[in-house]
């Protein structure tokens, strides 16, 4: 009976831990990382002491809640520099971004803010904006990137399509591929030869109308 017991204690964390982490990817990804620690483990079932034991900082949590995010977003830039056509590689990463930045908002901040607890995505930034200058000056060279483009528009970019996050989640990843493609229209340099490309379908989106009725 006792010598079962390490191993029970031991299954119990990893379950803890496993819940805490799903718990996590749906209260930050949802809300964002202003969440509270104490929303994280309300969602998980557990006690803010058994959050604390598994992840003692927040900064601990916010890493491995995103890790999935970060290998992707490294593996979309190592794609997009190898890829033998530089538009092709500069068009796959922007479309990966986005799909990055809409599935969560939590990953959309650790990218794209100054949270003190998501420094360690200070580096991935860096990375892609790195990446995206190198693809730039490769794409503007072929002629088919519009010289104006400059690295400081995809922040822009990425601004814009947070706004994204405000949908409807049934609706946010179309959305956000159709963003992807028109704004991408944008930096092409010239229109395409023969027929367009086809846009991704339209989400179902309605206005909210925030006056009060008479």
């Amino acid at each position: 009976m006792t010598s079962r017991l390490p191993r029970t204690v031991r299954s119990d964390a990893r379950d803890n831990r496993a819940c805490i982490l799903d718990a996590a990817r749906t209260v930050f990804g949802e809300e964002g990382l202003s969440a509270p620690m104490r929303e994280v483990a309300r969602h998980a079932g557990v006690g803010p002491a058994t959050l604390y034991r598994h992840f003692p900082a927040k900064q601990a949590l916010i890493a491995e809640t995103f890790a999935e995010q970060r290998r992707a977003c490294h593996a979309a830039v190592r794609d997009a520099l190898t890829d033998p056509d530089p538009w092709h590689g500069f068009r796959s990463l922007i479309e990966r971004i986005c799909e990055l930045h809409a599935h969560s908002r939590g990953f959309a901040d650790a990218f794209m803010t100054a949270f003190p607890e998501a420094m360690d995505f200070a580096a991935d930034q860096e990375q892609t904006l790195r990446a995206v200058a190198e693809l730039t000056r490769r794409a503007q060279k072929t002629g088919r990137l519009r010289p104006g483009f400059v690295v400081d528009d995809l922040i822009l970019m990425l601004t814009a399509h947070r706004g994204l996050q405000d949908t409807p989640r049934a609706a946010r990843a179309t959305a956000s591929r159709r963003f992807a493609a028109y704004v991408i229209e944008a930096f092409r340099a010239a229109p395409e030869t023969g027929a367009p490309t086809p846009l991704p379908p339209a989400p179902h989106l309605h206005l909210t109308n925030s006056r009060s009725t008479p």
